[in-house]
């Protein structure tokens, strides 16, 4: 009985939330005309006759449409996606087998088959992806781990970050995709003690601190990368290095601007 009105009330959240980012990014001197012209639109509807009721009817349909759930439907690899994953699976094979190995037709041991927990999305392998690794292989040794690291990232894609969960008791490795940081906070004065500087955002369980933000849809609580300078600091010089594009402009311009007040008080 309540599915309806959960729908409906879902996709009122979400007309208004598009109604406010449309409204912020009209730029000053185009809101007074806007306005006008909503009201006009607000009127004339007001005045024909069932004109409030149709509106009603109008809004109250937009709302179902755009509170709906979408089911995504999934498929399974292409052939492209088939002989990607099949050839992360063959170069895994000198690593994860042994000349005495009776079957290195692939890392499990399955001819053809490979780990039966990867899967591939869009051409490279989705979150999370799960391997078993032989018992004999060293996974105790970091220089064992870090050339499988290594060779999963360079098979995988280079374009994302990836995180590696060795189970040396149960022989897997789970690769976990990142999910991309939000890119909702611009810069602005943080809210920090002085003698800190807030570089950026990560994951939520990679610190314990949050600092409140404003983002484009309201005021959140955000995990930040702080910088510390003064007595307090362990590192009291920073180098930003980047490529082109890569956000080292935005950073420097993030660091000025929480500078201008201690640099004006």
């Amino acid at each position: 009985m309540l599915h309806p009105l959960i729908t409906v009330s879902r996709g009122l959240r979400k007309l208004a939330a598009s109604a406010r980012a449309r409204w912020a990014a009209t730029p000053k001197e185009r809101r007074g005309p806007t306005l006008f012209l909503v009201a006009a639109c607000v009127l004339v509807v007001a005045l024909l006759p069932y004109g409030p009721l149709l509106a009603l009817v109008t809004v109250m349909g937009a709302a179902a449409w755009k509170g709906r759930e979408r089911r995504v439907v999934k498929t399974g690899p292409d052939e492209a996606e088939t002989a990607r994953l099949k050839g992360l699976y063959e170069a895994l094979v000198p690593y994860f087998s042994v000349p005495e190995d009776p079957s290195r037709s692939s890392p499990t041991g399955a001819t053809g088959a490979g780990p039966s927990g990867v899967r591939l999305r869009r051409g490279r392998a989705s979150h999370p992806a799960e391997d078993r690794v032989p018992p004999y292989f060293t996974d105790g040794d970091p220089a064992a781990r870090a050339r499988i690291e290594q060779l999963l990232h360079a098979k995988s894609g280079r374009g994302r970050e990836y995180r590696f969960d060795w189970d040396e008791e149960g022989n897997r490795l789970v690769l976990s995709v990142l999910p991309a940081l939000p890119t909702t906070v611009a810069a602005q004065r943080f809210v920090t003690v002085p003698g800190e500087t807030v570089l950026g955002f990560t994951d939520a369980d990679a610190v314990q601190r949050t600092v409140p933000v404003v983002a484009a849809d309201g005021t959140e609580d955000a995990p930040a990368v702080v910088w510390r300078t003064g007595p307090r600091s362990t590192e009291p010089h920073l180098l930003a290095v980047g490529r082109p594009g890569s956000g080292t402009t935005s950073l420097l311009r993030s660091i000025a601007l929480q500078a201008l007040p201690t640099a004006t008080s």
